[in-house]
């Protein structure tokens, strides 16, 4: 088969399509021919040598994709050759077939396509585990979204404003600003001209929001912190900025303030079967029922997914970039 390969850690050019041998299922796989593929940040950190794929897996990176069941492994229920189907996974999704622990796996509702499905599953888990379980957003509070324009940050807003929580986010230019506030969020900042503490101090009348959702890390662990109201929590998905700093935990004692971190990729499979069947009762009905809808940005052949990791790492995107196998 066909599988976009790391040649050596760099760049996007790194991504090179080769010809690898069919994986093989085990008891509890589902043998998937892939028809795409969602782009995450953690595929590019793996790129460029950050980020090894955890023990178990292979060096194909990948974490989400959707298409049809080849065949299935002995312990498997549920699912059948020929079935539709989209889900996580720890490694593999950039090739034309790709293992799947059926337990990660979900149905593709009628009148998707693959494109759609493989946009939907590792952006709605992240959003939905960050806000609701790490963050516990309730409605009537408030929250900051860093990098509001991502593919989890349109998502987690989305979220947000279902439930009835004040929503502010910041993005990169005033073009993206205007795209976010599209989706219902009540406040965004251009974080390139305007100081993102200062602006939620005047949004709020001073208070801070309840939560933030931050993507940045060390680079913004100060003001994240200025930015947080009494009992506030900063939930911590990803380190675009570092992951090393250093703060004035003053501040976290006299306002009673939490720090929660989240990564998908490294839990159990126990605890991600878990996930998908939150993801599966909250949130696909209302991806169904066109109440939430994943962003895309664009849809790339599989012959350009250096191109996708380009355009992701230039911040160029607006949601999700999916790939497309023929």
């Amino acid at each position: 088969m066909r599988a976009v390969t790391i040649s050596q850690f760099g760049a996007p050019e790194v991504l090179t399509v080769a010809e690898i041998p069919d994986p093989s299922p085990g008891p509890q796989h589902l043998l998937v021919h892939v028809r795409a593929f969602g782009i995450n940040r953690a595929d590019a950190l793996q790129r460029a040598g950050n980020y090894p794929p955890p023990p178990g897996e292979n060096d194909i990176p990948g974490l989400e994709l959707a298409g049809e069941v080849i065949s299935c492994g002995a312990a498997v229920t549920g699912f059948a050759p020929g079935d539709r189907v989209f889900g996580l996974v720890g490694s593999g999704a950039y090739a034309e077939q790709a293992l799947i622990d059926h337990r990660l796996a979900v149905v593709v509702p009628e009148g998707w396509d693959y494109a759609q499905a493989a946009a939907v599953i590792e952006v709605f888990c992240t959003a939905g585990e960050t806000l609701f379980g790490r963050g516990e957003l309730q409605s009537g509070e408030s929250i900051l979204v860093h990098a509001g324009g991502s593919g989890v940050g349109t998502t987690a807003i989305q979220m947000a404003r279902h439930v009835g929580a004040t929503v502010f986010f910041t993005a990169g230019s005033d073009a993206k600003v205007d795209k976010v506030m599209a989706l219902g969020a009540d406040a965004g900042i251009n974080y390139k001209t305007l100081d993102f503490v200062k602006e939620i101090q005047r949004l709020t009348a001073g208070e801070g929001v309840d939560v933030i959702e931050d993507f940045i890390g060390a680079d913004y662990m100060k003001r994240n912190i200025a930015s947080l109201k009494p009992d506030g929590r900063l939930v911590l998905v990803g380190l675009m900025g570092g992951s090393r700093c250093e703060f004035d935990l003053a501040p976290m004692l006299r306002r009673r303030l939490c720090v929660r971190g989240f990564n998908l990729r490294a839990q159990p499979v126990e605890l991600k079967q878990a996930i998908v069947g939150r993801f599966k009762e909250r949130w696909l009905p209302l991806l169904v029922d066109g109440t939430v809808r994943a962003i895309t940005h664009a849809v790339y052949p599989f012959a350009e997914t250096a191109e996708a990791h380009r355009v992701m790492e230039a911040n160029e995107n607006f949601g999700k970039l999916v790939v497309s196998i023929e």
